[in-house]
């Protein structure tokens, strides 16, 4: 068995996904079909339609796409068995029935982003950070029935910076991610693979990944500090950490926040969310255990800007809070 004869099916969706296919394409491995999401109805009516970023890549390389509403249809199904896979790869993609992880004779592997049995779920890098983790690395392991829980075939590390945001450390790993993905395809074709049960991997608590929705991404002031600090990156820059900014009169707006940088301790009588500024160049915000330096931020209907074109447009004063 050669890569030119292991006949691939890939999975995916969005941009993370599209590397690992890029490498698979470019190593001159057999992809015989894609299979991603439908194309979403986008623009101010809806009526333009836009593929996936695994189909825009997939169609501009020849690639056979398969776009199904339902992973159960019993046309998906059929069209699925008909390419005749040895093997599937999932990245970035939906949860997948038996019927169609079990199809083909070598298996499903996928590749997770994070250190396995860490963070089982659907945002892994951004509670790697949010929770100031100082590494994480990716993940192939072969599917079965739970999610994110097969037996683990390639794992390798990379570390987290105080100073990454998780956007710097999703293009990492989407980097990373398409080596070991090749990498793991060589080993089952030369018969080197080897897969370890998670279940003995374990030596201490684990910590999921779940969704991120609007609601997780509020930012608690009466945090300390360095929790504040790691919740903004662990957001930056999508979905965006958000916050209330409350004028003296009690009109909220939401402030989302991208950046700030620790710069001190508490000084007493300053609560949890009360703002310190000099209306020009600095916005200090205070946290249960010290202070954070507002850097880069955006106000509800407003363009994301530094904090010194915000000050000079905001008329930010005395009575203002955050909660």
């Amino acid at each position: 068995m050669t890569k030119e004869s292991l006949r691939i099916v890939y999975m995916g969706t969005p941009d993370f996904a599209v590397e690992s296919l890029r490498c698979l394409v470019e190593g001159g491995y057999n992809v015989v079909g894609v299979v991603t999401g439908p194309d979403k109805a986008v623009g101010r009516h809806g009526s333009v339609l836009q593929p996936t970023p695994v189909k825009q890549y997939a169609v501009e390389h020849g690639l056979r796409v398969l776009q199904p509403e339902r992973l159960k249809d019993e046309a998906f199904i059929e069209e699925l068995r008909s390419l005749e896979a040895d093997l599937q790869i999932v990245v970035a993609f939906r949860m997948l029935p038996e019927v169609v992880w079990s199809m083909p004779r070598l298996g499903t592997f996928n590749l997770h982003a994070s250190l396995l049995p860490q963070y089982r779920g659907a945002a892994p890098i951004n509670w790697a950070v949010i929770n100031g983790d100082t590494e994480t690395g990716v993940t192939t392991f072969f599917l079965k029935h739970e999610i994110d829980t097969g037996a683990v075939i390639r794992q390798v590390r990379v570390p987290i910076s105080d100073t990454d945001c998780v956007g710097d450390v999703h293009d990492r790993l989407m980097l990373l991610g398409g080596r070991v993905v090749c990498d793991t395809v060589d080993a089952i074709i030369d018969g080197s693979a080897t897969s370890t049960p998670q279940e003995e991997m374990i030596t201490e608590e684990l910590r999921p990944a779940p969704k991120i929705f609007k609601d997780t991404c509020r930012i608690d002031w009466s945090c300390s500090a360095k929790q504040v600090y790691d919740f903004i990156r662990g957001l930056s820059p999508y979905p965006a950490a958000w916050t209330a900014l409350v004028a003296p009169d009690g009109v909220e707006t939401v402030l989302k926040i991208y950046e700030t940088e620790k710069v001190g301790k508490v000084v007493a009588g300053h609560p949890c969310g009360s703002i310190e500024t000099d209306g020009k160049s600095y916005l200090y915000v205070y946290a249960a255990d010290g202070v954070l330096s507002i850097r880069t931020l955006q106000l509800a209907g407003k363009k994301r800007m530094g904090v010194g074109d915000f000050l000079r447009g905001s008329r930010l004063g005395e009575g203002y809070m955050v909660k």
